[in-house]
């Protein structure tokens, strides 16, 4: 039998969501949530919103980038450190970001926070687990989640087109920005209750590594970031996790310091399972794998899929990770059951339909495995 992770939270193949939804109105989204996740809800992201997109929601605070006209269609979003005032804000920065590692309290921490303006599903959230809208005894753990630092130097870039990882200051920046994000939003999250706070760190640019691309990028350098913004989070007393929305360098991930591992296992999990050595290390030593089980990618796929198909292609595939120590009921305890990806881009009732797959895909594998 496998060990769980130090904090007491068992995952025992609970639904949990990516962020992204269709929608609007936040209300409706945390109603949404709440039914498809209740004992693990987290709060939306409204893409539709730019100032919610991946890049400027966690952007602020970071002298490095700058904004122009988001809500414009011309608008952007860039790196520049040619102003004349750049070395005093990047002092000011580094300032701020000594004091809230002393103490997390200081109020220089208020450069970390994220706004209501670019998170209101973050705020609305916290203010209705505080209302007890979802009832305390159903919950297992809240789950946040910020873009990855990866994914944000790679895709934001310069005036000259040149992404802000090839700039050994802009990406010293980001990665300490994001890592104070990232406690930031465990601290606020555990203040709304008492069950154990899960951070989903988003590396969707991840899926490129290996290519021309990022032909200079070192594995090192990667899980060196990814473990500065994890050990952020667990600082701040969250579990770590990171999301990848497709194909990987999965031994960078296997071997870091992440607690959680959420990864499309519809389209890629051969390419996890691969990694024989490390995926079974991995799991010896506690750790999660959230199963990105409910296709997301295709429509298609959506449409002809059901609870009862998915099910059966989790035993298909789970029966690749079984060991004489570990069966398939000691797998799904140490497993989240997801979509493969967020649901932001798809139409509202291919959405509803993956939200819905995510909880019964869940509730069928637990009803089996657990009775």
């Amino acid at each position: 039998m496998t060990t769980p992770i130090p904090n007491k939270f068992i995952p025992n193949g609970l639904p949990v969501l990516i962020g992204s939804l269709p929608l609007s109105d936040h209300k409706e989204a945390l109603e949404r949530i709440f039914s498809a996740t209740p004992e693990i809800p987290l709060w939306p992201q409204l893409p539709g919103d730019p100032l919610e997109g991946m890049m400027p929601q966690f952007a602020e605070g970071i002298p490095c980038v700058r904004e122009e006209n988001l809500r414009d269609p011309e608008g952007r979003i860039l790196y520049d450190t040619s102003g004349a005032d750049f070395e005093a804000q990047m002092l000011a920065f580094y300032e701020d970001y000594m004091a809230v590692l002393e103490n997390p309290e200081a109020p220089a921490g208020a450069r970390f926070r994220v706004s209501r303006e670019r998170a209101e599903g973050l705020y609305s959230f916290a203010e209705a687990m505080q209302r007890g809208q979802q009832h305390s005894d159903r919950l297992a753990a809240l789950k946040g989640q910020v873009t990855g630092p990866f994914t944000m130097l790679t895709g934001i870039k310069d005036v000259q087109g040149r992404a802000g990882y090839y700039d050994d200051t802009i990406r010293e920046m980001v990665i300490k920005g994001i890592a104070m994000k990232a406690a930031w939003q465990t601290r606020f999250l555990a203040c709304c209750n008492n069950a154990p706070v899960i951070l989903f760190i988003d590396e969707p640019a991840l899926a490129g590594l290996g290519s021309s691309a990022f032909i200079s990028v070192s594995n090192a350098e990667i899980q060196e970031m990814i473990n500065e913004v994890a050990e952020a989070i667990h600082q701040a007393g969250g579990l770590a996790g990171i999301h990848v929305c497709a194909n990987t360098e999965w031994e960078i991930l296997l071997e870091s310091e992440i607690d959680i591992l959420s990864f499309d296992a519809y389209s890629f999990f051969d390419k996890l399972a691969a990694q024989v050595e490390q995926t079974q290390t991995y799991l010896d030593q506690g750790g999660i794998l959230a199963w990105g089980g409910v296709p997301t990618g295709k429509p298609s796929d959506i449409e002809k899929e059901s609870a009862a198909s998915l099910a059966i292609l989790w035993e298909q595939q789970v029966k690749k990770l079984v060991r004489p120590h570990r069966d398939q009921t000691d797998l799904l305890r140490q497993m989240l059951i997801t979509p493969s990806c967020g649901t932001g881009s798809l139409r509202l009732e291919q959405a509803e339909k993956v939200l819905q797959l995510t909880k019964d895909v869940s509730a069928r594998l637990r009803a089996k495995y657990f009775a």
